[in-house]
């Protein structure tokens, strides 16, 4: 048990030590402000290559997607800002605008990088070429992942009112669709995750080393936001403070707060690493 407190401290000591000294907070910011840049260019990027291939209902889905695992007094002021600009027809996005919103999307993916390889610590001697097409692959896969979800949203009512029909004891089991959109984006936060820690960093981790720092990541998300959806609940002034910007602020407070949860799951899994990489040194020493 003591045994246990000591590895723990050490490792958490470790990780914390590392956010704090490294310029984590700072970061966080960085992090915070990219994802924020980059979510409105690459909805309105998804957006008009949807419809231009037929995929009317995208962008009600993506908006849930993206949202729905965000607490309600945060989520819903800017769902609600994010919905108008979708709805307004863009016929420039995939012509002129196409090089723009592809910039400021890779943009949230390269901040990821740069936190998570300062978190790994390691330096990414790549070069920018690769690394901003795997950034603008990243965002291709996720259009192509949110088209796939807006389809099977469409079709999963046909087929449950089917099986409902047929299978009547079935009924009680298959939720509401609010529930099913709830799954389908935490399964869409922890698959987005694990790719990114996998293969955005420089070096090669496995998968055994990188889910302590993702279910702290998932952990911490729902505990922080909460605690912040509390906060706006009972004690906020950003309205009072920021007037017609506070749905913008209270947006970037809550990236913030993530963003530094992100990082510090990418600080715990290498502090677990250097933890693991000096007990096996001490047991090669000869005796």
């Amino acid at each position: 048990m003591l045994r246990s407190l000591a590895v723990t401290k050490r490792v958490l000591g470790d990780a914390l030590g590392h956010f704090n000294n490294d310029d984590g907070w700072a970061l966080a910011s960085h992090l915070a402000l990219s994802a924020l840049m980059a979510l409105f260019p690459f909805l309105i990027f998804a957006t008009s290559l949807a419809s231009f291939l037929g995929a009317e209902a995208f962008s009600d889905t993506a908006v849930h997607l993206v949202f729905d695992t965000w607490p309600d007094q945060i989520a819903e002021p800017i769902a609600r800002e994010v919905a108008t600009v979708l709805t307004v027809p863009r016929g420039d996005v995939l012509t002129v605008g196409i090089v723009a919103a592809a910039f400021f999307a890779t943009n949230g993916i390269e901040a990821l990088r740069v936190g998570l390889n300062r978190a790994y610590r390691v330096i990414d001697t790549r070069s920018i070429l690769w690394l901003r097409t795997q950034s603008l692959a990243f965002v291709i896969i996720a259009t192509a992942g949110f088209l796939i979800v807006s389809s099977l949203l469409v079709v999963a009512p046909i087929a449950v009112d089917i099986a409902q029909r047929h299978l009547p004891w079935i009924r009680p089991y298959l939720g509401t669709i609010t529930i099913w959109r709830f799954i389908i984006a935490s399964s869409v936060i922890v698959l987005a995750l694990v790719a990114v820690h996998l293969w955005l960093p420089a070096g090669r981790r496995s998968l055994r080393e990188i889910w302590p720092g993702l279910i702290f990541t998932l952990v911490f998300w729902v505990v922080g936001s909460t605690v912040f959806a509390t906060y706006l609940g009972y004690f906020s002034s950003y309205v009072t403070t920021y007037a017609g910007l506070a749905s913008i602020m209270i947006a970037l407070v809550f990236l913030y707060i993530v963003s530094a949860i992100f990082i510090l799951g990418g600080e715990l899994n290498a502090a677990i690493r250097r933890y693991l990489d000096a007990r096996a040194k001490v047991a090669r020493l000869p005796d």
